[in-house]
């Protein structure tokens, strides 16, 4: 992580010459908090040395596990400091769970390992009975991907050497000091450095916290969310939190499975309303960071990092917000194949708002992907740096995108499948914009039901483009806008996905040669013309950037510092054409009177 660069970036953006409407600076991630005990029916004080038969209060504290067994709706949960070596702790009422005063409780999923035995040259192994298990989804494409992602990178077990996280191996010869493996039939995990001199934890829990529908501890559902906040939670097999849905799902489940088809919003998201996730950091869980499920939920001001297919996963809801996280090194283990984000919001939620976040250090990952049946989608204020796609919105309906910062992504924002994705004033670096349509549909997919829940092929369309800034380097190659279709829909898909594209200001070195922007359907090769400047453009789209312009510049020409990662122009470039005031209001400016994501003070 490029901290100090962050640090400077994160500082200019409150201090910088121009004040900014987005992002913010912060304060993000966990804040440093001394928490009150909120008054409760009862409040149970717990210690990582309670015990289960202690009264619970602050002179005795009982189990974490005997708290939550008794704790009811309104309750709550106070842990005192130090480590807590416990997980699979169920419960279905809204609970609070937080820390007592400004101690700082770490729940973790591991155990210390020990009765090491040497097992050949460099290689120690012991005997392990917590084992987790398991296999890639059913639709992963093994025949394609396992030359780069061995299968044994599915199973959820976890290894760590004086903390620090070692990948699987596929059997005892490929062991090494950074790797580990395990013999599930004989029970056995191998490293490749002397434990004697180390300390080694192994994963002994598949989950810590985790909010059931189904009847647990005597107690019926509530249908009301917890409050967590102010935890470490980290070293789990799987998932470190889960708040379910209807369903449970095991670890060869598809988790997002809930509802099944198109649905309406009002069938499901019921089971947990109200979710408080807040102020906690999250690491290094085998899977996921957490599923979430349930109306009305609040992600907010977390730290998200090291994990492996997802961070936060969010499905199925209406009304999530999700703010001042910071969202970190996601796909830890490198898989192939398997669509992994930072941030996945999936199967037809709807007015998602994700505000002010930050997502960084995702070079095997997308940032933030909506997939699969989504409803007005609010992403705004976000700085997304260094992922493999920073938006990404797939067969969906409807977003506003805008006051984010794109840096140094392969792509910057994908639009694909979707509908009415309306992008306005957002700050491009080294990351290019994308807006695509292909043939998919509910026919034969690879995924069976998911494209039902969107736009059909010849519904795909509605989008704008305007005021954004696009700033290429002396490296970046290609085009800075690319709207694309597959060239099996020439001729049948013949007027544009775009509604609007104007004002857009793109900057680039005058030796940066090639294609500004990539435009279809038109009557070129594949119904693909490739516009050098925006006159080549407009000769194909005659409605396109009419008030759109090009800069021949250097980025640190135009912009105050790149190289530190302050983004914001030099100084203002007035925004040729007017940003609707519903757009500024999400951006939480009066008006939006510059190009790119820099605006006035609020």
């Amino acid at each position: 992580m490029r901290l100090k660069a962050h640090h400077l970036a994160w500082t200019a953006i409150v201090s910088g010459t121009i004040a900014l409407a987005a992002p913010s600076g912060g304060p993000y991630g966990p804040i440093a908090t001394t928490y009150a005990v909120p008054k409760a029916p009862h409040v149970f004080y717990v210690a990582p040395d309670g015990k289960a038969e202690a009264a619970g209060t602050l002179a005795a504290p009982t189990s974490i596990e005997t708290a939550i067994a008794k704790a009811t709706t309104g309750d709550a949960v106070i842990l005192r400091g130090g480590v807590y070596r416990t997980g699979g702790l169920y419960f279905n009422q809204k609970i609070v769970l937080q820390p007592y005063k400004n101690e700082r409780p770490v729940l973790k999923g591991t155990e210390i390992a020990s009765g090491w035995q040497p097992a050949g040259p460099g290689v120690w192994k012991t005997s392990w009975t917590k084992l987790f298990p398991a296999t890639p989804m059913a639709w992963w494409r093994r025949e394609k991907e396992e030359a780069a992602t061995p299968i044994h990178r599915f199973n959820n077990d976890m290894v760590f050497v004086d903390g620090v996280f070692l990948q699987s191996a596929g059997s005892v010869a490929e062991v090494k000091p950074d790797t580990f493996y395990v013999d599930y039939a004989a029970k056995e995990i191998y490293v490749g450095v002397d434990p004697a001199a180390h300390t080694v934890e192994i994963t002994a829990h598949d989950g810590a916290l985790i909010r059931t529908s189904q009847p647990v501890n005597g107690k019926v559902n509530d249908h009301q969310g917890p409050v967590i906040r102010g935890l470490t939670i980290t070293g789990y097999a799987r998932r470190c939190l889960e708040v379910e849905g209807k369903k449970q799902f095991g670890p060869n489940d598809e988790p997002t499975d809930e509802p099944v088809g198109k649905a309406d919003a009002s069938t499901y998201g019921k089971e947990a309303i109200g979710t408080v996730i807040e102020n906690n950091t999250i690491t290094y869980c085998s899977r996921v960071g957490g599923w979430f499920r349930g109306d009305n939920m609040v992600i907010r001001n977390n730290l998200v990092s090291d994990t492996s297919t997802e961070g936060i996963y969010v499905i199925g809801s209406s009304n999530a917000l999700l703010e001042r996280n910071v969202i970190r090194r996601n796909n830890i283990e490198k898989l192939t194949g398997y669509y992994p984000a930072a941030v996945k919001i999936f199967n037809q939620t709807h007015n998602t708002v994700f505000r002010d976040n930050l997502i960084l250090e995702n070079p095997n990952s997308n940032a933030i992907w909506f997939d699969v049946g989504n409803h007005d989608a609010v992403f705004v204020n976000n700085y997304i740096e260094g992922a493999q796609v920073g938006f990404f919105f797939e067969i969906s309906n409807g977003a506003t995108v805008a006051g984010n910062v794109f840096a140094h992504n392969a792509k910057g924002s994908w639009v694909l499948n979707s509908r009415d994705v309306h992008v306005f004033n957002n700050t491009y670096i080294d990351s290019p914009a994308y807006f695509s349509r292909n043939e998919r549909s509910n026919v034969g997919d690879h995924f069976a039901w998911h494209p039902t829940t969107g736009p059909d092929v010849g519904e795909r369309q509605g989008h704008m483009f305007v005021n954004n800034m696009m700033v290429g380097s002396e490296t970046f190659q290609g085009p800075m806008l690319t709207v694309e279709q597959a060239p099996v829909l020439c001729g049948k898909l013949t007027t544009s996905p775009m509604t609007q594209v104007d004002g857009n200001v793109y900057a680039r070195p005058a030796s940066v040669k090639g294609t500004l922007i990539s435009w279809a359907p038109t009557g070129g090769t594949e119904c693909t013309t490739k516009a050098a400047d925006l006159a080549e453009l407009k000769a194909v789209a005659p409605r396109a950037e009419t008030k759109g312009r090009v800069i021949d510049a250097a980025a640190r020409d135009v912009l105050q510092s790149p190289d530190v990662g302050r983004y914001a122009p030099k100084k203002p470039l007035k925004a040729a054409v007017a940003t609707p005031a519903d757009v500024a209001k999400k951006m939480g400016v009066k008006a939006a009177p510059n190009a790119g994501a820099f605006q006035a003070a609020k």
